[in-house]
């Protein structure tokens, strides 16, 4: 016996949630204000302020993430949302959907969240007929960097351009087993 007690798993739904749902936007806020934030104090030394987070929301809404062409999910935890992550073809043709918005809210961080909601995008992805995900994020996100590498994402050239996401240093892909 080693003297801890030993804690229940949380337990946690994930859904479909329409990107324009309140509790979508505000994930998407919180998501957003999170990773401008961070390139913010590195980049420009100081924060990313509420009206740069409303531009940036109103030039991107992740409305490619609802039905026909994607999908945003929400998780829930005892009905309230702690988390979400999207997913959307990006080539179709050739069997490559790709990850977007993966979220989690500082208080629900470290409990196996992450990973339940990236296990979740890859069963809509075959669901989908994907046969890989492809993600793309920051040199300065770690956390999101071995969170992928954990889950068998390797590294791969950039797939899209950089008008599409300046922001992007890290190209991920992983294949999906059927």
């Amino acid at each position: 016996m080693t003297g801890t007690a030993s804690r229940p798993a949380p337990s946690w739904s994930i859904a479909p949630q329409s990107v324009g749902s309140a509790e979508a936007v505000a994930l998407l806020r919180e998501y957003l204000t999170d990773v401008a934030d961070r390139w913010y104090v590195l980049n420009l030394g100081r924060r990313c302020t509420p009206e740069e987070i409303e531009g940036h929301l109103a030039e991107d809404p992740s409305d490619d993430l609802d039905p026909p062409g994607g999908l945003l999910m929400v998780a829930r935890r005892e009905g309230e949302p702690v988390g979400c992550v999207g997913l959307r073809w990006f080539d179709r043709a050739r069997g490559a959907a790709e990850l977007k918005r993966m979220y989690v809210r500082p208080a629900a961080r470290g409990q196996g969240l992450a990973p339940a909601l990236l296990a979740e995008a890859e069963a809509v992805a075959r669901e989908w007929g994907a046969q890989r995900i492809l993600l793309d994020t920051r040199k300065d996100l770690v956390e999101a960097v071995a969170l992928y590498t954990r889950h068998g994402f390797a590294h791969v050239p950039r797939y899209n351009t950089p008008e599409e996401n300046p922001y992007a240093e890290v190209w991920m892909a992983k294949g999906l087993r059927a």
